[in-house]
């Protein structure tokens, strides 16, 4: 089950390098076609935007399962150190509730917009809410996780020297 999971957080990482980077060829390209032969690719603001906001979206939900999203725990660990881990669950049950209403929404939205094609591109505007149901869903396995496991646990990262 570990390397599943592995497997799919090292996809979900390159899945987003490669958005990133079709991002910065297609705006780089549209600049150069704006300014040196005076016309652009249409196409390309409606794609950097989508791409824009399945990274934002995937980003997300990575930087959840890190364990690096910004979190205050001082006033709790100094004034309730023996509550910590209680407080921990509450906070993972909070982020399980808010993820799956982000989860349910953007599917709502998904199936509700999965018809209408984009005069541009060609592509249903769906998609966009579809980046809401994957990382909802990815981050409620990870809340799910963090809730009945360690709640302070954070996965380490490994760095492979080749």
């Amino acid at each position: 089950m570990r390397r599943l999971a592995s497997f799919l957080w090292k996809w979900v990482d390159i899945a987003m390098a490669a958005l990133l980077g079709a991002m910065i060829v297609l705006v780089f390209a549209n600049v150069v076609m704006r300014y040196g032969f005076s016309s652009g690719l249409r196409v390309s603001v409606e794609l950097s935007r989508l791409g824009f906001v399945w990274v934002v979206m995937l980003g997300a939900a990575v930087v959840l399962r890190r364990g690096e999203h910004l979190a205050v725990t001082e006033f709790s660990e100094a004034f309730f150190p023996r509550a910590v881990p209680l407080l921990r669950r509450l906070a993972w049950l909070v982020v399980l509730v808010s993820v799956s209403m982000l989860f349910w929404g953007a599917l709502r939205q998904t199936i509700a917009n999965w018809h209408n094609i984009s005069p541009l591109t060609g592509l249903p505007t769906g998609l966009v809410y579809l980046s809401g149901v994957v990382s909802g869903l990815l981050m409620a396995v990870v809340a799910i996780v963090r809730l009945f496991g360690n709640p302070s646990y954070v996965q380490p990262q490994v760095e492979n020297h080749q």
